[in-house]
Formats: C-alpha cells, structure tokens, sequence
C-alpha cells in the first residue's frame, strides 16, 4: 500500500466546511490502495467542534498527528469553542491580521509542521505529500521537504490564494508579496488541484509556467454514505421548510431573505403562515435582532450548530435549501462546499448568487430557483412561486447524472489517479 502524508490545518475534530473535504479523501483512500497520514492542528480556540467527524476519521484508520502553535483565536479562548464575534468585530480583525501576516495568520503552525514532518519522513518512506490549502503558509515548507526527500507534492486549491474573495491588501505591497509567495511555492509543486476552472484559468493567467495539464479540477462533493446513514426526521405539520445550513459570515447574510419574507407576511398572510425558515448552525445575535426587529420570530425555527451528522438530517428532511453569497468583488471564484452537500439532498434549491461558478453548478443541477443575492423583491417572488410548485406537487427533479458525479468516493479515486500518475512517471 502506498502512503501519502496529508497536510490539513482543517480538520477533525474541528468542524465547519473547511474540514470536509480533506477529511472525506483521507475515509476513502485506502479504497484505493493509498494509505495517509494527516498532520494537524492540536487543541486550539475554534468557531466549531465535531466530534462525529472526527469518530469518521477514527473508523476509517487515519492515522493522525498533530501540533500547536500561536492562532489569533487564542485571543478570545485558547482551546474549545469560540463564540463566534460580530460580523464587523470579524471584519477588523481579520484586516488586522491580514495586514501582519503574509500570507495568513498560520505561518507559525505551518513552520512547526513542517518541522514535524521533517523528522517523519527521516524515519518513515512516504509516496507523496498532499496540502490542503488555506492556509497557504502550509505551503512553503512542504515545497522545500519535496525536494529534501525527493517526493511528488501535490496542492489542493479549496479556494484561490491571490484573487481570494475575502483577500485584504492594505498596501500594493501586500498583494506584489503574495504573488511572489505564490509563484515561488507553485514551481515546486507537481500538480496543482482545484475546485473550479475558473480558479484554474486564473492561475494559468497569473503564472505563465503552469499549463493546462498542470492544473486539475476536482470539484468539492457529497459523500453518499452520509445520506444514506441519515434518517428523514419527522415532520411536525405540513409546512413548507425552508432550510439553511452553515454560517454567516462576512456579507453572506439572512437580511435579503427576511426582508422579502417579511413583505410575503404583510400582502400574503396565508402563504406565509405555511412557511417555516429554519436556520441550521450558528445564528449571529445581529442576526436574531433583524428577526425580532421584522417580528418574525413565528416563522423563524433557529437550530443552532449541530454536529454533521444531524446537519444532514435536517437537509434531507426539508422541503427546500436555500443558500446565498453576496454580490461583491471576485465572488465569481467562490464554489461553496454546502452547494455541493445541498444537491447530494436531491431537493430544490433557492439560490441567490451573483454571476459565477456557483451560479453556474446551480443551473446545472436543474432544480434551483436562481435570484440575484440581494433584490428582495426578486427574492419573495421566487419564495411565492416556490410555494406553489410545493403546494401542486410540481417542484424539479435534480439531473441524476450531474449530482451521481459529485460522489467523495469516485472524486478520491480521481485525486489517487493523479498520485499514480507521478509515482509512474518517477519510474
């Protein structure tokens, strides 16, 4: 069996989305005749803690090693959960720490890391090495390791580095080091995997001595296993449910979709008695406020976090999910991990996204309602014409072949392919 080390600050038994995809590789790959070792994070403050993440992890023996250093959320609590601040609290810290910090704010995790991996691969053969990125300083030491021990290195791109949606430059210095940062570690690196093509097309643009065969697409995914685990919970009247799962964060918010409920409320009483919005994780004080400020604290059922297997029983067991992401700056790139776990439901979707990759897998999933982000109008149309398809049994059926393609399992044996492509070429 081969073995490959894995490299993923993100991982069980921390929660939330980032985890998702490292960890779902990492269950499947001795299916595949690869075997990993994961170096992570160790007890640090964090927004969400999952431990049925982590008993996956366990079950499917990944051997997991792990190591701490300083993090910014140490400031409101060393280790456990961290209640998760303000949006604009967020937003100055996180300039802050952008401002400090190049090119993010684990520089010091990643060199201890690197540090540890090093003493690994002296007493250990390894195949290959796979970093999971963000963060991106996770990078550079692992691109010097790969020429030190002479392995193939591998990076999986979950969102884009320099043109990154929530990228902070403070000065023009700022981003021309970034781009170095980036250029240096990427003519290390053996392939590059992303989520998406636009990200792929912008690195190809951005460094021109990547070419096309360079850079792979695995889009993010479902895992079956999970759905099929999952049981439907019962439902408590014949309400039409309207669920949203994750968190908000920076302008992804709730507002447009409250508003334009809000105004269903007024002018369609009826319909809006039929409707449940149920919030599934961490629901932000300024977010309850908005909801006592519209009165419509009747409508709204806030869940709160939830580990993930009770996440995926409350999606399955709505009648709709709904998702947004605002109308800003390079959220074209964007390719949420919950859009893809949302069509492994099988269920409509109400999507409000701007023009992009998002927007794109929306439509080709072929039961989303699309609106633009923040037209509230255009939002409690959409919900009005949901609600009659609900109420004649004429809500969309997915594309069967586009969802099938997005199974964890059949994406790691696309990731282990391209291991294998390397290991062959060495020969």
């Amino acid at each position: 069996m081969f073995k490959v080390l894995v490299v993923s600050y993100y991982y069980p038994p921390l929660g939330l989305s980032g985890v998702q995809r490292t960890l779902k590789f990492t269950k499947y790959f001795k299916d595949f005749n690869w075997s990993p070792t994961v170096i992570t994070t160790g007890k640090v403050g964090y927004f969400a803690y999952d431990e049925s993440l982590m008993k996956e992890a366990e079950d499917a023996g990944v051997e997991i090693i792990r190591t701490e250093s300083f993090n910014p959320n140490s400031l409101f609590k060393k280790k456990g959960t961290v209640n998760m601040p303000s949006s604009w609290i967020m937003k100055i810290i996180g300039r802050i720490s952008k401002t400090i910090f190049v090119p993010d704010n684990k520089v010091f995790w990643s060199s201890k890391a690197g540090n540890l991996a090093d003493k690994l691969l002296k007493d250990a053969k390894f195949d290959a090495i796979y970093v999971s990125v963000p963060p991106f300083s996770s990078i550079k030491p692992f691109a010097k390791l790969k020429e030190k021990y002479d392995l193939p290195l591998f990076v999986d791109y979950r969102d884009a580095w320099l043109s990154n949606q929530f990228r902070f430059y403070p000065t023009p210095f700022h981003k021309y080091l970034h781009k170095k940062n980036e250029d240096s570690v990427l003519r290390k690196v053996d392939r590059v995997i992303v989520v998406n093509r636009i990200i792929k097309e912008n690195l190809i643009k951005n460094y021109q001595f990547l070419n096309f065969k360079d850079v792979d697409i695995i889009p993010h995914g479902f895992d079956q296993d999970d759905f099929n685990k999952a049981e439907v919970l019962p439902k408590p009247n014949e309400k039409m449910i309207i669920t949203y799962s994750g968190i908000f964060y920076e302008k992804i918010t709730p507002k447009y979709l409250l508003k334009a409920f809000k105004e269903i409320s007024i002018n369609n009483p009826d319909i809006a008695a039929n409707i449940e919005l149920r919030f599934v994780g961490h629901f932000k004080k300024e977010n309850l406020k908005l909801v006592k400020k519209l009165k419509l604290e009747k409508f709204v059922n806030v869940i709160g976090y939830l580990n993930h297997n009770e996440v995926i029983k409350q999606i399955i067991s709505s009648d709709i999910l709904w998702l947004m992401l605002p109308q800003t700056e390079r959220m074209n790139i964007v390719s949420p991990g919950k859009l893809f776990e949302y069509f492994g439901t099988r269920k409509p979707i109400i999507a409000s996204l701007p023009d992009g990759i998002a927007k794109i897998n929306a439509e080709k999933y072929g039961a989303s309602f699309i609106t633009s982000p923040n037209n509230v109008e255009e939002i409690k149309n959409c919900i009005l014409t949901v609600h009659d398809k609900f109420i004649s049994n004429s809500l969309p059926k997915p594309d069967e072949e586009f969802v099938s393609g997005l199974c964890r399992k059949n994406q790691t044996d696309e990731l282990v392919k391209i291991f294998q492509f390397h290991l062959k070429a060495e020969l």
